[in-house]
């Protein structure tokens, strides 16, 4: 299949604004690196106002960030490759705390080259006892993919995502898929996705309150139509490209940082209800049969 030219950089935006909202959580160094980043919020966000909505979605991406972790931890891979990480550290962390880990850290160059300028002004590089590297990659580049993942050791290797594959159409997710499937028979080991998200109702799509430059930002990628209808569709999808649903992250709600927030000021009608919130996204951990 000929290589990806689609521009992806217009993607940066969102991890900018990713970012401020993990500044509001515990998540390992989201508070010192958004107090870093500089210029404008383009989604025009509530900081300000800080509403229900605004802690949902925090929430919601605190507990994305965690449910990768969880996975991450019973796998007991030591080589790990995060794809698009945007401004994370978790990489970095890991490595501070382990000396075993052999972590490669990737996103797109300008977003690689503000985060190594964070790493420095937070002199965190010499704090990482294990082996860590942050490189540039379009991971749609299945040759500079392939010669990534060839830095590792012949042990298992952990490939993790979060927030890539609702900015990927059918096409190219099924390349993505080429590249870390081909990756992973070589290797051993998992892929760990954050991705797996399914398409609003049209009722959820008209409760969510939504800025006009962030619906500009959906529309110009495509993002709800890039979900899955379901998630037996999308299951169907990942063994479709040779994967096997291992095992799916489980939330513990009670225990992240934002839910004093989000509890303050939860409508007397949420907090009473019966139902459960609707199961939008679900962590997976996929292995290459």
């Amino acid at each position: 299949m000929a290589q990806s030219q689609k521009d992806y950089s217009s993607i940066s935006p969102s991890a900018k604004s990713l970012l401020l909202m993990k500044g509001y959580t515990d998540i390992p160094y989201a508070k010192e690196t958004a107090a870093l980043m500089q210029g404008s919020e383009v989604f025009g966000l509530s900081f300000d106002e800080q509403d229900f909505w605004f802690w949902i979605r925090v929430m919601h991406f605190e507990a994305r960030y965690w449910s990768i972790d969880q996975l991450l931890k019973q796998t007991d891979c030591k080589n790990i490759l995060e794809l698009s990480s945007g401004y994370s550290l978790r990489g970095l962390d890991l490595c501070i705390t382990d000396d075993t880990i052999h972590y490669i850290d990737t996103d797109l160059p300008e977003v690689i080259a503000t985060k190594q300028d964070m790493i420095n002004h937070l002199q965190l590089a010499n704090e990482a006892k294990g082996k860590f590297e942050l490189l540039p990659l379009n991971a749609m580049d299945a040759t500079a993919f392939e010669n990534t993942a060839s830095r590792f050791n012949a042990k298992p290797l952990a490939i993790v995502n979060e927030g890539l594959l609702m900015y990927l159409n059918i096409d190219e997710k099924k390349q993505l898929c080429k590249s870390i499937h081909s990756t992973l028979k070589k290797h051993g080991g998992y892929w760990i996705t954050a991705d797996v998200y399914v398409k609003r109702s049209a009722e959820m799509t008209a409760e969510l309150p939504q800025s006009k430059s962030e619906a500009t930002f959906f529309q110009q990628h495509n993002i709800e139509e890039n979900k899955f209808d379901s998630y037996p569709a999308a299951e169907a999808f990942f063994k479709e490209q040779g994967f096997e649903l291992v095992k799916e992250a489980t939330i513990n709600y009670a225990g992240l940082s934002v839910m004093p927030h989000l509890l303050k000021i939860m409508p007397e009608q949420v907090r009473n209800s019966k139902e459960p919130p609707p199961k939008i996204q679900a962590t997976w951990m996929l292995k290459a049969v």
